[in-house]
């Protein structure tokens, strides 16, 4: 009985050091760092550099309007003109669309400049009013 207690005991404590083992590894993977940081001229940890993802070009209008400029143009935030709101427009288109895109870009009244959007390239700025624009005629 000693021998059947004895070797119980024995598996029993190999089965919860096992256990002990898995719990830790999950808990050092999901603790583990998501990255590093490299300067120029120094050498990183793992063995391969971080490389650029090509863009697919500018976005379109909308998606800019959907990214950046909704926020106040759905809600009227600090004046901004609603999108679809043909008399509020009105007169704004009446200046041109480049006023429009020169405003966007370089800000103008409670508007900062490219909406905030400061890594925006102008060219998407410029599809952003078109896309306001033509919504709001």
């Amino acid at each position: 009985m000693k021998r059947v207690l004895a070797a119980v005991l024995v598996v029993a404590g190999l089965t919860a050091s096992a256990v002990m083992a898995s719990v830790e590894d999950e808990i050092r993977a999901r603790i583990q760092p998501v990255g590093e940081v490299c300067l120029q001229g120094e050498e990183c940890g793992s063995a391969a550099a971080p490389t650029e993802t090509a863009s697919s070009g500018p976005r379109s209008g909308s998606e800019v309007y959907d990214a950046v400029c909704m926020a106040c143009h759905t809600t009227g935030a600090a004046g901004a003109p609603k999108i679809g709101d043909t008399d509020a427009w009105a007169p704004r288109i009446d200046k041109g669309l480049d006023t429009l895109v020169s405003h966007a870009i370089n800000g103008f009244n409670a508007m900062p400049a490219k909406g905030g959007c400061a890594n925006c390239p102008d060219e998407e700025i410029q599809a952003a009013v078109e896309h306001l624009v033509e919504q709001s005629q």
